[in-house]
């Protein structure tokens, strides 16, 4: 580990070099590459250096055990300082965990209303909000692609995309099963039901990762229905795409433009399509990113909302959350920041 960071450190100070010269500002390209390099190390870059100033200080206070007039404080400083040293050395293994290459993406995210009815789409709805209210806490944008609606106000189906700063690996882990038990609003009794939603969440391909073959795609547009407006629900604006060969379906109905919702369907068939092949290339990838956290399939129950005891418990990790309200209002950063935490710490056991 230590060689490696060595390694790093030697390439912060050529950068650094090559940064400071008159003529890097004469290419642009180069200069925002470098600058990105140097900008990706500087966490690691501070880290060491705290680390090495502690090794340091622990060397010197071991040097004076032996005399007596300084070795009472030399261990005081000691039992302060191994711990620290400790905790640095764990900090750097985090820090050297190479990102997941899908990170920066945009997300794809879908939620489907599973078992329970009525009461199942109107928690997909809740689902639905929360992640918004999320996308609007944390600058990123949150646009819905499709929308079929269903009765007393809920969703049956959304397709929706996430964009801005590491939306993938903020919102990877979302994929899989979600439950939730509360009193429903069509509940005269007052009987707690148990219903479910599913998310699942790919990365946004790019048009030069995957080529598809117009032939094997069928297009077919129809009407609207749902929200939108007038000119929406009139007009043959809603497009779906099939992909014949793996059976695939897109569609999407939330522009009023035939070619807009094509284009979006297009964009979603791609990253799905990409997500499937990545999954049955790179199986071990995954695996060790995440595995010991759950995959994240629609099989896997990921989290429930337990709206009569007012907290949230996320089964991957064992971490339990109170207030549903404020995760449902998008406070989401507990879950998130502690599955990224795990998934790194997955990552180091495996180094």
């Amino acid at each position: 580990m230590f060689n490696k960071l060595d390694a790093l450190l030697d390439r912060c100070r050529e950068l650094d070099e090559a940064l400071s010269q008159p003529e890097i500002f004469q290419d642009y390209e180069k200069y925002q590459v470098l600058l990105k390099e140097r900008s990706g190390l500087q966490p690691l870059f501070e880290k060491y250096h705290e680390y090495l100033s502690v090794s340091r200080q622990i060397r010197e206070a071991r040097e004076l055990l032996s005399d007596p007039d300084f070795s009472a404080e030399a261990a005081s400083e000691l039992a302060d300082l191994s711990p620290l040293q400790e905790k640095l050395t764990e900090e750097l293994k985090l820090l050297l965990v190479p990102p997941d290459p899908m990170d920066s993406r945009n997300v794809i995210l879908e939620i489907r209303a599973g078992v329970g009815g009525a009461e199942a789409a109107l928690f997909s709805a809740d689902l639905l909000r929360m992640y918004q209210k999320y996308a609007d806490r944390n600058s990123l944008s949150f646009e819905i692609l499709s929308l079929s609606d269903s009765d007393l106000g809920g969703v049956n189906e959304a397709l929706l995309m996430i964009s801005g700063q590491d939306a993938f690996a903020r919102m990877k882990f979302e994929s899989g099963v979600h439950c939730v038990k509360r009193v429903p609003v069509t509940e005269s009794s007052g009987r707690i039901h148990t219903s479910t939603a599913t998310v699942a969440v790919f990365p946004e391909a790019e048009e030069v990762e995957l080529e598809i073959n117009p032939s094997d795609l069928r297009i077919d547009v129809f009407h609207a229905s749902g929200h939108g407006g007038q000119g929406v629900n009139t007009t043959d604006s809603a497009v779906r795409i099939t992909h014949l060969p793996s059976g695939t379906v897109v569609t999407c109905q939330d522009e009023r433009s035939q070619l807009e919702n094509k284009a979006k369907a297009l964009k979603v068939l791609r990253s799905r399509l990409l997500d499937q092949k990545q999954r049955a290339e790179a199986e071990s990838r995954f695996r060790d990113r995440r595995m010991q956290i759950g995959w994240g399939d629609r099989s896997d129950k990921i989290r429930t909302y337990y709206f009569n005891h007012d907290y949230v418990v996320d089964h991957r990790i064992g971490l339990t959350v109170n207030r549903v309200a404020n995760v449902m209002n998008g406070d989401l950063a507990p879950f998130i920041d502690a599955l990224r935490l795990a998934e790194k710490t997955a990552v180091t056991n495996t180094l």
